[in-house]
């Protein structure tokens, strides 16, 4: 992107100054992405003079906000080349993932069944299988990763049988950057009969994503990392796949009749949004999409790569440090620095206003493979520079100097 591109966009995050009006050199998107002042907007107006609830009233206000609350779910699915009615709302992929153990695994999964994880995966994609797995007694494999930090598929083939219901994958590590092959992924789980799902919280903020194209099952990802709001994300599932799942939670929006001699419920995906959804947060999610596709998926790809070459780069010469993960992760780059903790770093960035993530990252099997309990990580957004990184390395050779 060219300077003055970089420096429009940024104009459009408030986020990005400091309570004094410094430059906030925000390096931690991975955990969450500051949000444009269109989604902001967008939000306001959901939140003001354009509120309702949705799907029950029958004033001209309530039917306008149910036009926008279902526009904003069919936008979603075409971002990631999915349908409607294969969407469903959720509260973020965390929810999205357990929703998936909690109605299609504990309806398909039970002795003698087993699941495949990898390595890398955030807790969020383990904790839930192993909730199930206590009460319907299926196995979980882990599949190891290559020398570079990416999960290994030819490991993955050698692994799966026909005993295998399901491969659970990150599309892109929360740590490492590293990018999955999702549609070999695909066809190795398909070929002995499992389903593939793929987190897709690191990836739908920097790849292009078509759930068609990449042949996988079931696709969760959050808006807040979508420079969105939280408290939404969604689940895609294959329509017949979601059309034969059970709900997994009770109560109004999810029900067709309801009597006390039993229930019936609605059709997929609203079996599955029980209660008053997150209509505001919806449509907010809606606005961000708009907002990355008027930039382009490929040119913030590109973009956030050319960063991700410059601080390894830099990094590299830097005394001390230890680079994780393969040299074209996605816009994530995860380091090590000898002799200081990475919360340790991480304090005294922030005196420089530098922001970064120091931690586990969520992914303590992770960390033990690596041989470190925590590591720092700066990962980008649409409206880093090189200004950022320059001011990481600066903060970076000053921590150096106080420890010595």
């Amino acid at each position: 992107m060219s300077t003055a591109t970089l420096n429009r966009l940024r104009g459009d995050f408030p986020g990005l100054v400091t309570a004094e009006g410094k430059v906030w050199h925000y390096l931690d998107s991975g955990a969450t992405a500051q949000k444009p002042r269109s989604v902001i907007d967008a939000m306001s107006r959901a939140l003001g003079p354009d509120y309702a609830t949705v799907h029950r009233g029958v004033y001209a206000r309530s039917a306008e906000m149910t036009l926008a609350y279902e526009a904003a779910r069919r936008r979603v699915a075409t971002f990631i080349g999915g349908a409607a009615d294969e969407l469903v709302f959720t509260r973020g992929a965390t929810e999205a993932i357990n929703l998936v153990a909690q109605s299609w695994g504990a309806a398909t999964l039970g002795p003698g069944d087993r699941i495949l994880l990898s390595v890398l995966e955030h807790h969020s994609n383990i904790v839930p299988w192993q909730l199930l797995q206590a009460r319907a007694g299926f196995a979980i494999d882990v599949c190891p990763l290559t020398a570079e930090g990416c999960i290994d598929l030819d490991a993955a083939e050698a692994m799966l049988t026909r005993a295998h219901k399901l491969v659970a994958f990150a599309h892109v590590s929360n740590v490492l950057g590293s990018v999955l092959d999702a549609a070999r992924a695909a066809r190795l789980a398909h070929g002995v009969g499992a389903k593939l799902l793929l987190d897709g919280c690191q990836a739908v903020p920097r790849l292009p994503v078509d759930v068609a194209a990449l042949g996988c099952d079931f696709y969760a990802f959050s808006a807040h990392k979508l420079y969105g709001p939280t408290g939404i994300g969604a689940l895609w599932a294959r329509g017949e796949i979601l059309d034969a799942m059970p709900p997994w939670q009770g109560g109004g929006a999810m029900i067709d009749r309801v009597d006390f001699a039993g229930t019936s419920y609605a059709p997929a995906p609203q079996r599955f949004e029980a209660g008053t959804p997150a209509i505001t947060e919806a449509i907010a999610l809606a606005a961000a999409i708009d907002y990355v596709e008027a930039i382009g998926r490929e040119a913030i790809c590109a973009h956030e790569a050319a960063l991700t070459r410059r601080l390894r780069d830099g990094l590299r010469a830097t005394n001390r440090i230890t680079l994780f993960g393969p040299e074209d992760s996605a816009g994530i780059v995860s380091f090590a620095m000898d002799g200081v903790h990475p919360h340790d770093l991480g304090t005294i960035l922030d005196e420089e206003n530098v922001a970064i993530r120091a931690g586990h990252h969520c992914a303590q099997p992770l960390m033990a493979h690596l041989g470190v309990s925590a590591t720092a990580r700066a990962s980008f957004g649409l409206y880093n520079d090189e200004s950022d990184i320059a001011a990481l390395l600066r903060g970076i050779e000053r921590t150096r100097r106080i420890f010595g």
